[in-house]
């Protein structure tokens, strides 16, 4: 019992002593609290008070930002100010000392109308506006003249020689012509039309610097600054009438006139021919010089301005492509005749080798029209071509020349028309261009093979009518013959085979033995009746007479009467058979072995030289006599 009492006591006094501590910490807590109260009170008084301060306080350091904005705006203004006023004295200082310089004054001068142009509170700013415009205005026109005179100091006229040294060498002149090698007209069927056309086609030619490199990026600042200034229109009326001046003074000492189809028309063949040649190779300096080098400069002048570029090259160049271009018009409308078709055909060839060139430097809208009318050219070339190929076969059919061919020979127009078919030859792939022109259809070697056959039929017909000139048949035949077989020849000897084919060959061939059958049978006919008559002529082609009778019941004066007459004929015919002309050696040759074979021997016989004037050796020298177109005065051999 005693120790439950002395727990519970203690317990007690625990307790006791919680409740005191309890008692302490509120009476703590409740004088926190009320310490607590009185803090939050003046510090709410103290906010009261110092409110004003901090508002002054904002006030001020707002005062000093804004202080600091004001000035360094200030700054920035002063600073464009000065550069203004340096921009100022070097435009007013002019480009022609120091264009790069210059042209930076140019940018700064736009910069400060761009700044002041935002800066529209500043009160002086359009007063400072109108001041920088009024300076860039001077400033640009300062430049319009530095740009001319720039321009018209480096634009100098190519002289020929220097043009010329640009050529591929098989194209460059040899003496003084303007055509390639010296040649400015004039044709041989020997020159290989064909090689030359191949050379010129696949030639690099170099254009000529027409203004230095290091003065085109000038330019083209200088330019650049006009676009963006508005003066588009001054810029190019400078740029057209400098540069299109010097590239006619160029091509007018290169030898190019300016003709017009009057003056075309009143020429003399051999003068147009070679002024024709000339213009062919005007066209190829041209294109591929001269153009060529001024579409560089404008396209490096006026770099990322397109359409004025092509504006200007256009304009530059329309005159003197015009002047060009004219001349080949004349001729492609003046009054058509053969000898035409080759220059018609050589024009026609430039033009289509210039074509894709024409394409590239004469591009964009604004040389449409310089474009077209090459190409217009192209075209009216190649048409009159065409319609000069119908007037040909026309002309040869109906050419009713009175020139005589009194021996029988190749006549003139045979020669003429085969030369002809010749260079026709040498023109094969342009002529096949130039139906194709008219005729998409890929049938281009029919088309020249058709063409070619018209044309030889056209000189047969002709040879025909002239053939009935003779009064002697068998010189009728010989003429056919002659001629005919220099078509074959001909034919067999060039590019003309192929296209014709064997057939036409082997046809006419046969033609040309049929004429010298018939040749040999009116000839030689009457003069071998003489000696028809039974006993006087064997079957072997020899004769025999009896040496005291006569067993073929023909009498002895019979005999001599028909050998007088064969040899009076025989003298006859060689009389005028030597002065007919068989020109071909291996044709004649052949011809006199015919006539030789049916020429009776009589060498049997009793005194047969009483009657027999000439024996073998006698007729075979007069039979090397006959064809060879002898001169009645000369003398016999």
């Amino acid at each position: 019992m005693g120790v439950a009492v002395v727990g519970l006591d203690s317990m007690s006094e625990r307790a006791a002593m919680m409740r005191e501590s309890l008692q302490k910490s509120q009476t703590i807590t409740d004088n926190v609290v009320t310490i607590l109260g009185s803090f939050d009170h003046r510090l709410s008084a103290l906010e009261t008070a110092m409110r004003p301060t901090q508002i002054r306080t904002h006030s001020i350091r707002k005062a000093h930002e804004n202080i600091d904005r004001t000035l360094k705006a200030a700054e920035v203004i002063l600073a464009k100010f000065d550069l203004s006023r340096q921009a100022e004295t070097k435009i007013l200082r002019g480009p022609h000392e120091d264009l790069e310089s210059y042209l930076g004054a140019i940018d700064q001068l736009k910069g400060n109308i761009q700044f002041f142009s935002s800066k529209k509170s500043f009160r002086s700013c359009d007063a400072v506006i109108s001041n920088s415009n009024n300076l860039l205005t001077k400033a640009i026109s300062k430049l319009e003249d530095e740009f001319k005179q720039r321009l018209l100091s480096y634009s100098k006229p190519v002289e020929p020689d220097r043009l010329f040294d640009c050529l591929p060498n098989s194209l460059r002149p040899s003496s003084g012509s303007p055509g390639p090698n010296g040649e400015s007209s004039g044709r041989n069927p020997s020159n290989n039309h064909s090689e030359q056309k191949s050379i010129s086609e696949n030639a690099v030619y170099t254009p000529p610097t027409l203004i230095p490199p290091r003065i085109l990026p000038l330019l083209h600042d200088l330019a650049q600054q006009m676009v963006q200034a508005g003066h588009q229109q001054q810029l190019l009326k400078i740029y057209r009438d400098t540069r299109s001046s010097v590239l006619e003074e160029s091509l007018r000492k290169l030898g190019v006139e300016k003709l017009s189809k009057e003056d075309v028309q009143k020429m003399q063949w051999e003068v147009l021919e070679a002024k024709i040649g000339n213009w062919i190779h005007f066209m190829r300096i041209a294109v591929k010089l001269l153009y060529a080098g001024e579409r560089i400069v404008c396209d490096q002048i006026f770099e990322g301005f397109d359409s004025l570029r092509d504006q200007c090259f256009g304009e530059v160049t329309a005159s003197s492509v015009s002047v060009l271009l004219s001349f080949g018009d004349a001729i492609a409308k003046s009054k058509r005749s053969p000898e035409k078709l080759f220059v018609l055909l050589d024009m026609y060839e430039i033009m289509r080798e210039l074509h894709s060139e024409i394409e590239m430097i004469f591009k964009g809208k604004a040389c449409s029209e310089i474009r077209d009318s090459a190409f217009g050219l192209t075209k009216r070339l190649a048409q009159t071509a065409q319609e000069t190929f119908g007037d040909f076969e026309e002309a040869v059919e109906k050419d009713a020349t009175k020139t005589a061919v009194l021996d029988g020979t190749v006549h003139p127009l045979t020669s003429y028309v085969i030369n002809y078919v010749k260079f026709l030859f040498d023109y094969q792939s342009t002529l096949k261009q130039l139906f194709l022109e008219f005729d998409n259809k890929d049938e281009t070697g029919s088309q020249l093979a058709s063409v070619t056959m018209r044309i030889m039929q056209a000189l047969q017909t002709n040879l025909d009518g002239k053939s009935k000139q003779y009064k002697d048949p068998a010189l009728t035949h010989l003429f056919l013959m002659n001629n005919i077989h220099y078509m074959v020849r001909s034919v067999r000897r060039s590019e003309a085979k192929d296209l014709l084919g064997d057939d036409w060959v082997q046809r006419h061939r046969r033609i040309v033995q049929q004429h010298a059958n018939q040749y040999k049978r009116n000839a030689w006919a009457k003069i071998l009746q003489c000696l028809t008559i039974q006993g006087l002529t064997s079957s072997g082609g020899g004769s025999s007479v009896g040496d005291g009778g006569n067993s073929s019941g023909v009498s002895r004066a019979l005999v001599k009467d028909r050998f007088k007459t064969f040899n009076m004929q025989f003298e006859e015919l060689h009389q005028k058979q030597s002065q007919w002309t068989v020109p071909d050696t291996e044709l004649r040759e052949s011809l006199r072995l015919a006539v030789a074979e049916v020429l009776p021997l009589v060498e049997s016989g009793k005194n047969p030289q009483k009657y027999i004037k000439y024996g073998a050796e006698d007729l075979e020298r007069m039979l090397g006599e006959f064809f060879e177109g002898k001169n009645l005065n000369e003398p016999k051999r």
